[in-house]
């Protein structure tokens, strides 16, 4: 494997994983009020972009790494977009428990 190849794996590793603790976050806290919803509606668009354009090279890392990421940062945009109780729905489905209310 050479330089390069190591260098977009590990790029492209990052950009995935960088949406994680921010998914994890959603599903555990069930809060969303501080997430610019504006900024995931382009990080989404990018990631559409970015997809459409690893399909149309058939670069397969490229439809891999931003379909991931796409996932990821739809999933954030719903769950900041969804009422309380649909939120509570979905992170308890992931989770497989209701949140008590305290």
């Amino acid at each position: 494997m050479s330089y390069v190849s190591i260098l977009g794996t590990l790029a492209a590793l990052a950009s995935m994983a960088s949406f994680v603790p921010q998914a994890w976050k959603v599903i555990r806290t069930r809060q969303t009020k501080d997430i610019s919803v504006g900024m995931y509606l382009l990080t989404v668009a990018a990631f559409a972009l970015w997809l459409a354009f690893g399909i149309a090279l058939r670069q397969w890392p490229l439809v891999v790494s931003n379909g991931v990421c796409l996932a990821l940062s739809l999933f954030i945009l719903a769950m900041t977009l969804f009422p309380r109780k649909e939120k509570e729905k979905v992170a308890a489905a992931l989770t497989g428990k209701k949140r008590s209310r305290s």
